[in-house]
């Protein structure tokens, strides 16, 4: 509206080119150039529609670094300077160029006094101002010829204060695409080309586009430039050696599927494109991803279409120049201080990114608090896109947006009270914060805000008992993965009160065994694990809130022990302790805490000593005057035999270099020994199961246990005792376990033989027979034995047949199965025949017969 004000009273014209500093220059069709502020009031305006008509329009404009000097390009070709300050005409240049072509572009440089100007000729020029006895002159000096091919596009190098030390700005760099290349070339302190990028062919009627900006790369700060045409856009690295010298690099392109009109950076990350449909892109450079479009078709944009066909100097261009004019909007679109700004027929528009905190509130004024919150969140963690107004170093952007991530959060507290339903069923109200709650706790977690979680927070929802439930619920999974601990005693009291109340007893017991439960009433924990059943949670319970370690184990065996001692089967729940006893008993004298996790190093050895001391005690704390002696030993060894074993087997391996634990591991053993040698309760599997656990501990090279080995012919008596015929194979199988683990070091072998084959052990045979490699003698172990008898025929093939075995024992072997071979054909028929064909073919005559 001001440009349509302020162009009516003076007969400006229409609007076309714009420059934006401190101050907003439009130029116009009639040659004026219209001066506005910040706020829009005209400040200045600048020529007259008598100059203009000798000039032609305003086609290109250009203000310097300290908004002191405008520089107006016009139509026919002349080029003047103004003063911001007085509106005083300082410069008429009209010999820059060559007569009869259209000024397209003029920039100032960073020096003042130093300018670039393009025409429709396809040249450029550099223009130096001096003042000599005060008398203001303008040098030209041609840069570049449109004879070598037409220039269309001129970009100087630009630097904030704060980079003009940067040892590339000492260059004054100028970047110029021509309709075939690139070129990057230098300005001081001599002229010097550094770069030449032909970019082949495009289309002829896509327009060239140059944009610089300063972005971190590897943690130093360089100039990028953007160059495109067509779809493609390309990042061109520029970086100084040590030598001096500058080098462009490319780095990675971006394809798009739209033709450009304009690039435009906003920060080192962002970028704004302008396809030739008048939609804008706003995209992340890094990422390449699309952030964001916006249709402006509604600002009428201004095209520089006439000044590149130069029409007010008679059309004299090349047909090409001409086809790029007619997307050509160059001098429409402006930037300056994070704002774009596009020339429109009857007005200006300025285009900004939101900062983030508008971004975030904005989302708040559509009642998107979820979305809000995830926008802020990865503003929080410096992952999103686009960011304006978040400075400072990291921990400081931090606690900026934390700060208004709490104030959403209480916000979204309120809402979810306010916005619940009043009527209708539990499930809804449930429903309802679920899906409302559970955002609450997470954000304040992730903020590592525990302190407003469990005390304001939790005091607003727990305004509603359907709130109070569900975001006690919603700590379930943290406390769980570890990833809540310390919360208040009155937020875990009544987490535990609520999982009791809907009956949900192993959520109970799994989130005890995860929460440091010191503040809370122990005695009052223990009493409802153990009435619930909970035995893990009490055993932690005891473990953590009192560093008791032996009371689990007491209370544990005061109800397995009756049952295990009167020989009665022990119920599913009282085999359910006696496991986790054991397990418990192995996690203590592996110095690691129950359920899971590891006792404090400075209380494992006591905690060891505790539990040995206990197991090995003579009698219980409550004994009764029939009570055996060793009760805890013997408990545990009528429970499960192996695994108590198992249990010490493990144990000993850490003992190598304790001699305090050596010493509790002969004790321990003795009292294996005293308990189940001298005690006829015992199964022989499970005596078994003792001998072969001792047979693997004795073998072992840096053993120091002792164990009269009278006691092994006792065991090795009672094995194969031949007055007994029950449970024959389980004998023979625990005595072959305990021979393979070693034990057979411990007999006589000649007498193990003879008790073997009485008690026929034919197994046991076998295993002896074949240490001596006496093979033939294994078929007698088979034929006598009526459940192996059938596997006779594959043994003797296999001695026959495989390598490995002597000449002699083959051949002991065949003449054995000879000596059988009616007893073979009796056996099976079929099989005898098959191996009567492999092995004794020279002999079926003789079978035969």
């Amino acid at each position: 509206a001001q440009i349509v004000s302020a162009a009516d009273k003076v007969d400006a014209g229409l609007p076309t080119a714009i420059a934006v500093s401190r101050l907003i220059a439009v130029g116009t069709s009639h040659g004026l150039a219209l001066i506005f502020d910040q706020n829009q009031a005209l400040r200045l305006c600048l020529g007259s529609t008598s100059v203009g008509g000798q000039y032609g329009a305003i086609s290109a404009l250009s203000i310097n670094n300290d908004c002191s000097r405008l520089l107006c390009g016009f139509a026919k070709g002349q080029i003047t300077m103004w003063d911001l300050a007085s509106g005083k005409l300082l410069r008429s240049i009209t010999d820059a160029h060559p007569p009869g072509t259209a000024i397209l572009h003029i920039k100032f440089t960073d020096d003042p006094t130093l300018a670039i100007c393009n025409d429709s000729g396809g040249s450029v020029f550099e223009l130096t101002f001096k003042r000599v006895m005060g008398v203001r002159t303008c040098e030209s000096r041609c840069l570049f010829s449109g004879s070598k091919g037409e220039v269309c596009c001129i970009e100087p190098l630009h630097s904030k204060p704060e980079l003009k030390d940067h040892p590339i700005t000492q260059f004054s760099l100028l970047a110029m695409a021509s309709l075939t290349k690139i070129l990057v070339i230098g300005l001081k302190p001599s002229l010097k080309v550094w770069m030449t990028f032909p970019y082949g062919r495009m289309d002829p009627s896509s327009v060239p586009l140059l944009a610089w900006h300063f972005v971190a790369v590897h943690n130093y700060v360089n100039p990028m430039l953007a160059f495109c045409r067509g779809d493609v856009v390309h990042f061109l690295l520029v970086k100084r050696d040590e030598s001096g010298a500058i080098h462009v690099t490319k780095q990675k392109h971006l394809h798009l599927y739209y033709d450009l009109i304009n690039f435009t950076w906003i920060n080192s990350r962002t970028v704004v494109l302008l396809d030739s449909v008048e939609k804008l892109h706003v995209i992340d450079r890094q990422t390449q991803e699309e952030l964001e479009t916006v249709e402006i078709s509604e600002v009428q944009l201004v095209y520089n279409s006439s000044h590149f066909k130069s029409l007010a100097t008679g059309g004299n261009v090349s047909q090409a120049l001409a086809l790029v004019g007619e997307k050509a909007c160059y001098q429409s679109i402006s930037s300056y201080g994070g704002q774009i700004f596009y020339l429109g027929t009857k007005s200006v528009y300025v285009m900004m990114l939101r900062s983030w905190r508008e971004r975030v509130d904005h989302l708040l004024k559509q009642d998107c608090l979820t979305e809000a919150l995830a926008l802020a969140w990865s503003f929080h963690e410096g992952k999103a896109k686009a960011v304006v107004g978040l400075s400072g170093d990291a921990s400081k952007r931090k606690a900026v947006v934390a700060d208004r991530m709490v104030e959403i959060l209480f916000h979204y507290a309120d809402r979810a009270l306010k916005k619940c339903p009043d009527q209708g069923k539990i499930q809804v109200m449930e429903q309802h914060f679920q899906d409302m709650v559970p955002v609450i706790v997470d954000y304040c977690l992730l903020l590592e805000r525990k302190d407003l979680l469990f005390s304001q927070m939790y005091d607003k929802l727990s305004e509603n008992s359907v709130a109070k439930g569900v975001f006690l619920e919603c700590l379930e999974p943290y406390i769980l993965s570890d990833k809540l601990v310390g919360m208040t005693p009155q937020v875990m009291k009544d987490l535990i009160v609520h999982f009791q109340d809907k009956k949900l007893m192993e959520n109970v017991e799994a989130l005890i065994v995860h929460m440091d439960i010191t503040s809370l009433d122990i005695q009052q924990v223990v009493l409802m694990c153990w009435e619930n059943r909970l035995y893990d949670a009490m055993i932690y319970v005891y473990n953590r809130g009192m560093n008791e370690f032996i009371s689990p184990m007491e209370k544990l065996f005061r109800v397995i022990a009756p049952p295990l001692n009167a020989g009665r089967t022990l119920t599913d729940e009282q085999v359910v302790m006696g496991n986790k006893l054991l397990v418990y008993i192995s996690c203590c004298l592996a110095g690691r805490a129950y359920p899971l996790g590891d006792i404090p190093e400075d209380l494992v050895p006591l905690v060891k000593n505790q539990v040995f001391e206990f197991l090995i005690r003579l009698h219980s704390a409550e004994a009764s005057p029939e009570e055996e002696i060793y009760p805890y030993v013997r408990t545990l060894l009528h429970f499960d035999t192996r695994e108590f074993l198992n249990v010490l087997a493990l144990t000993f391996e850490d003992f190598k270099n304790d001699k305090q634990a050596v010493e509790y591991q002969q004790r321990i053993v003795d009292i294996l020994l005293k308990v189940m040698v001298e005690n006829s309760d015992f199964t022989p599997s499970q005596v078994g199961c003792l001998f072969t656990f001792l047979a693997r501990q004795l073998a072992k090279p840096d053993n120091t246990l002792f164990v009269n080995r009278t006691l092994f012919d006792q065991v090795l008596e009672f094995l194969c005792s031949p007055d007994d015929d029950s449970r024959h194979s389980e004998r023979q199988q625990v005595l072959l376990e305990l021979l393979q683990a070693g034990g057979i070091v411990q007999f006589e072998e000649s007498r193990l033989i003879r008790m073997a084959e009485k008690a026929e052990f034919y197994q046991i045979c076998e295993f002896m027979y074949e240490r001596e490699h006496q093979y033939d003698k294994i078929i007698d172990c088979y034929l006598r034995d009526p459940l192996r008898e059938e596997e006779v025929f594959n043994y003797i093939h296999n001695i026959l047949s495989i390598p490995g075995h002597s000449a002699e024992e083959k051949q002991s072997v065949w003449q054995k199965a000879m000596d059988h071979i009616e007893e073979l054909v009796s056996l099976r028929p079929c099989k005898a025949a098959e191996l009567v064909a492999i092995h004794f073919s020279e002999q079926i005559e003789t079978v035969i017969k």
